[in-house]
């Protein structure tokens, strides 16, 4: 069976590219191919930083397999819940990974890309990208976190009236509601994607997962829950050998050599 995931690995940064043409849609395989890539790199320690992107350029992914759909209705519920939670799990690894993550929006992000990208820490979008969740108008509703992670993201009404009326919205409207981070001109999007990646990639491993670690948590949390458990990790990253080596090269006033350790 062909892959329809690949992962290139360069200078501290994984990329993960969805290649299922021509929509690069969110197919079984894909999942679990999904799964594996995020896996493998969770455990790399020479990954840093990690893209997403689908392959071409009109679709980082456009939603489910709607082919795959009719044997689902067959299913019973047992059944149907267990494939769907094992979607979550993969969701889930990716929202997880202690490391940065970057969802480069080359194309189309419907339905099931749209959630796809949400996993992400960071969303660029190319300025020809439309993002939306469509599910609506096909009687059914966003089941891959986007009732959960986009109202966290960008607020419950606005997030209510993106599913309720299931029409997509540019890239630029995306920036504004805080749904991406940024737009870049079409064909431009790896770029800025890379720039920003190589600049994390040259901190601390150790610094940016607890950066990461403290959001994530801290959100679930009360604020005074969330402020003590900030400071269990400031005390933690201070046992590193990467903040020895920062703060000795502000002090020598030279560059420092990071180990992620």
């Amino acid at each position: 069976m062909e892959k329809l995931v690949h992962v290139e690995i360069e200078r501290g940064i994984a990329t993960v590219t969805i290649d299922n043409p021509p929509m690069n849609v969110l197919s079984v395989q894909v999942t679990k191919e999904l799964g594996e890539a995020f896996t493998g790199i969770a455990e790399d320690p020479n990954v840093i930083a990690v893209i997403l992107t689908g392959a071409g350029n009109r679709a980082f992914m456009a939603g489910a397999d709607i082919k795959e759909f009719p044997q689902w209705v067959d299913m019973s519920d047992d059944e149907f819940k267990t494939l769907n939670m094992e979607s979550h799990r993969v969701l889930n690894l990716i929202d997880e990974i202690p490391k940065p993550t970057i969802a480069m929006l080359n194309g189309m992000a419907l339905g099931g890309g749209c959630e796809l990208a949400l996993t992400c820490d960071i969303r660029i979008a190319e300025e020809h990208v439309q993002i939306g969740l469509p599910e609506v108008k096909l009687g059914l509703f966003p089941g891959g976190g986007g009732t959960q992670r986009l109202p966290r993201l960008i607020g419950e009404a606005k997030a209510k009236e993106l599913m309720f009326s299931g029409d997509p919205i540019s890239a630029e409207e995306a920036r504004q509601i805080g749904l991406v981070n940024q737009v870049a001109p079409t064909g431009e999007g790896m770029g800025a994607a890379r720039s920003l990646a190589e600049k994390m990639a040259g901190y601390s491993l150790q610094a940016l997962s607890r950066i990461k670690q403290a959001v994530n948590e801290g959100m679930e949390k009360s604020f005074e829950q969330a402020i003590d458990h900030e400071s269990d990790l400031f005390v933690d990253v201070f046992n590193t050998e990467d903040v020895r080596e920062g703060v000795s090269a502000f002090i020598e006033k030279r560059t420092p050599n990071f180990k992620h350790q």
